[in-house]
């Protein structure tokens, strides 16, 4: 029996065409409810830092109070006369320029999208704005850790007022080697190192963060990689009242401590580690936001590389480290950062316009414009409470 073939009328084919492969081309396409975006990250420092509102202005004056805690034994009769002059200082947070992201959307391309397109830039536009503001202070942060004595105060903090009685703290270094780095063992004794650290500085306790890199959290669940047995990664064991879970990944506290992680302060390849805040600045004194974008920007910048000054602790407060009389290379010192243990008062944030989105319709223009704006700024407030944790970078 003779079979005849006959030809279709592909409704779903261009142009009557003959190309089987695309005989769905006009058929409907439903939109599936869902727009993909890029990554994003989230801001997690500006609850780990002091906050401060101001109206108008161009700074704010954050007050700093000296030690007045001699104490002695009365004798009957003395008069009892105060001896011991207590002293102040300012620390002074500026406000940079206006920092915006932008898009603007053509009223045609809208018309012709079948979902709701502004929501997406504006919260691209918003996520932007809060990943800028969270590098800027994990930059004080980091800077605030290396300013461990008086004479790297003059050249880290802004406006810097000479204070005697001002606090500083020395880092640890809580791994010698690249392998050992990224072990659980080792971050968790250089945690708890940082902790003792704090508190025979007489640092307050309630507040403070421990902020870790992204990569670095994850390796410290890989027992096999890292040549680590379970048995022995006691911060995530319950039966001696950790919290923590390897099957969950979940690492909440170390010391009493609740961990906090980040990808902006580097990332391991394998074999090296790579730092990100200042990753224009990697040889000099380039300033990572680039000059054309904020008037202030150096402000963010680290310290160029200066010869150490011997014996410039606090005369009262706690001394922290102190340099000799070799050359200090911030960028080199900042590459080996991979976490920080902080309190609040570490680093000050003034806002004089929060976080906010506009928008509007341009007619000349037919499209929308949509700018997410903030103007704030930031800067080191008290060194003493920030605490690196450092290893080699490889």
């Amino acid at each position: 029996m003779s079979v005849t073939n006959y030809t279709g009328h592909r409704a779903g084919m261009l142009n009557a065409g003959t190309d089987t492969a695309r005989s769905r081309n006009l058929f409907l396409k439903l939109y599936a409810g869902e727009v993909m975006t890029a990554f994003q990250t989230k801001n997690i420092m500006m609850d780990h830092c002091r906050v401060r509102s101001i109206k108008n202005g161009k700074s704010a004056q954050f007050i700093m109070t000296g030690k007045n805690r001699a104490a002695a034994y009365h004798t009957p009769g003395y008069e009892i006369v105060p001896s011991v002059a207590s002293k102040h200082s300012e620390r002074l947070v500026t406000i940079d320029d206006l920092l915006v992201a932008h898009q603007f959307i053509p009223n045609i391309d809208e018309a012709m999208s079948h979902y709701d397109i502004r929501s997406v830039y504006t919260a691209e536009a918003a996520y932007g704005l809060a990943k800028e503001a969270d590098q800027n202070i994990l930059r004080m942060a980091v800077k605030g850790a290396l300013t461990t004595n008086k004479h790297r105060a003059t050249l880290a903090i802004q406006d810097y007022a000479a204070w005697d009685e001002e606090d500083f703290s020395a880092n640890v270094t809580y791994a010698a080697s690249y392998a050992n780095s990224k072990k659980a063992g080792y971050w968790m004794e250089g945690v708890i190192e940082a902790k003792r650290i704090l508190e025979a500085a007489g640092a307050p306790m309630d507040d403070l963060v421990c902020v870790i890199a992204s990569d670095l959290y994850y390796h410290l669940f890989k027992a096999t990689t890292n040549a680590e047995a379970t048995s022995v990664l006691h911060m995530f064991n319950r039966d001696v009242g950790a919290s923590g879970s390897v099957v969950g990944l979940d690492l909440p506290t170390i010391a009493g401590i609740p961990i906090v992680r980040t990808p902006h302060l580097g990332t391991d390849s394998g074999t090296a580690w790579a730092g990100s805040l200042w990753s224009t600045a990697t040889t000099t004194g380039q300033a990572p936001l680039g000059a054309a974008e904020s008037n202030r920007a150096a402000h963010y910048n680290l310290p160029g590389t200066t010869a150490g000054v011997v014996a410039t602790g606090s005369n009262t407060g706690a001394v922290g480290g102190l340099d000799g009389t070799a050359n200090i290379n911030y960028t080199t010192e900042a590459s080996l950062v991979r976490g920080l243990v902080m309190s609040k008062d570490a680093v000050a944030t003034v806002k004089l316009m929060d976080l906010s989105v506009e928008s509007e319709y341009q007619i000349q223009r037919q499209g929308t414009l949509i700018v997410a704006k903030y103007a704030m700024g930031h800067n080191i407030l008290r060194p003493g409470m920030a605490v690196a944790l450092k290893a080699p970078v490889s």
